[in-house]
């Protein structure tokens, strides 16, 4: 054999050889891995329950309170209308202005007016004086009647013609009174004290009488507000006073907030004044009616404002934070720490709601802890562990709402 290709075979064989011995050492570290993997595991703890913050269904009255869209109005809106005809001759109030009641608003040309005066006084002077001579003529045939020396048909004549100027003389006053109102009625007054809109005559204008609008006058305090309640909310609140989960305020009477266009709430509040028995057609509502101070000015009519009724109260009503009430395709539902310390969904019934609270018809029982938070990192079934700080919740009343059965098997923060 050539030398070179001996000493070739050689290294190769010392180079297998090195191969194989390694591989041997790699092979036996894979095995120490393998046995050593087993125990580790054993070694290792399982993942410890999510935690999540609970709140305890307590019992308890609870405000409840309804909201409305409702539109103001002034409490008296009352016409002004000439009561004589003729020429306006003066404007004598400012347009948009607070006016007194029997404030001069209009003057009409009082002028012929007071000339029908004068002449229905100088026709009563006439009257008296026709009426004292008759007076005087059936004194002096009086004592002649007795004596015989005149008919009786003459005395009749002269009593008759006293009656007679008697009777023109009432007539006579009455028109001179009816002279004097009408020249009182040129000065067209404020029938009440309110805001005064707009002249719908300008000076110079002939004004026909009665059938001619002037003006308007507003009474803006109180103020009305008025609102419609559906007939859906009107049946909802009679069952539930029926079954006794419900206390209206005596005799009906809620106390009424109004919250403005803008979010602020009116400083003042009012009491519900009136309801409708009658529904109506066009709306499917019952008229309602509120009355509200409104000393400073601050509303309006016809602004549109939200309407809250308020003193309603609910006995023995659990309240459970929005956050805790969860929507399924079924409808609502709330997650329970239940026996097992694990996570039980509950399908519930709600009822009215607050600003952050639901108002729980059934399906939660007093004592039970509800999970508010933490429900991203569960499921049905799943353990839980309780934080010990819990978050404070609140209530404040607003509207109602309905909802339907919740799915138990559907998860939602």
């Amino acid at each position: 054999m050539h030398p070179f290709s001996l000493r070739t075979l050689v290294r190769v064989r010392k180079s297998a050889l090195e191969y194989a011995r390694s591989l041997t050492g790699a092979v036996a570290v894979l095995a120490a891995l393998s046995a050593c993997q087993p125990q580790a595991a054993s070694m290792s703890a399982p993942p410890p329950p999510p935690e999540v913050n609970v709140v305890e269904a307590r019992p308890k009255t609870v405000p409840v309170s309804y909201e409305f869209v409702g539109q103001t109005a002034g409490s008296r809106e009352v016409e002004v209308r000439a009561r004589v005809t003729g020429i306006l001759l003066k404007r004598n109030y400012e347009e948009g202005s607070l006016v007194r009641r029997g404030q001069s608003l209009f003057t009409i040309d009082p002028e012929p007016f007071r000339a029908a005066l004068a002449r229905a006084q100088a026709d009563l002077a006439a009257a008296r004086a026709k009426q004292a001579q008759t007076q005087r003529d059936a004194q002096r045939l009086k004592p002649l009647y007795a004596a015989k020396a005149v008919s009786q048909k003459d005395y009749d004549d002269a009593v008759s013609a006293e009656q007679i100027a008697s009777a023109e003389v009432q007539a006579a006053q009455a028109r001179v009174t009816e002279a004097r109102l009408n020249l009182e009625y040129t000065r067209v007054e404020a029938p009440i004290t309110g805001i005064a809109s707009r002249a719908l005559k300008s000076e110079g204008s002939l004004v026909s009488g009665p059938d001619v609008l002037l003006t308007t006058v507003t009474q803006i305090d109180p103020l009305y507000v008025n609102f419609g309640i559906s007939g859906t909310d009107q049946l909802k609140l009679k069952r539930e006073v029926e079954v006794g989960r419900l206390t209206l305020p005596d005799e009906g009477k809620f106390d009424v907030g109004v919250v403005l266009a803008d979010g602020t709430a009116y400083a003042h509040t009012g009491k519900l004044a009136f309801t409708d028995v009658r529904v109506n057609t066009s709306t499917g509502t019952s008229d309602a009616r509120a009355t509200l101070p409104n000393p400073d000015g601050m509303l309006q009519p016809g602004q549109f404002v939200r309407v809250r009724l308020e003193g309603a109260t609910r006995r023995n009503a659990i309240s459970l934070p929005q956050r805790a009430v969860l929507e399924g395709p079924k409808g609502k539902f709330v997650y329970v720490v239940n026996a097992q310390g694990k996570a039980e969904p509950r399908p519930v019934d709600v009822g009215d709601w607050t600003a952050d609270s639901w108002l729980i018809n059934t399906g939660v029982k007093p004592g039970e802890l509800v999970i508010v938070d933490g429900v991203m990192k569960i499921g049905p079934g799943a353990p839980v562990r309780v934080a010990t700080s819990q978050p404070e919740t609140r209530t404040a009343p607003t509207k109602t709402a309905e909802t339907g059965p919740p799915d138990p098997a559907t998860r939602h923060e």
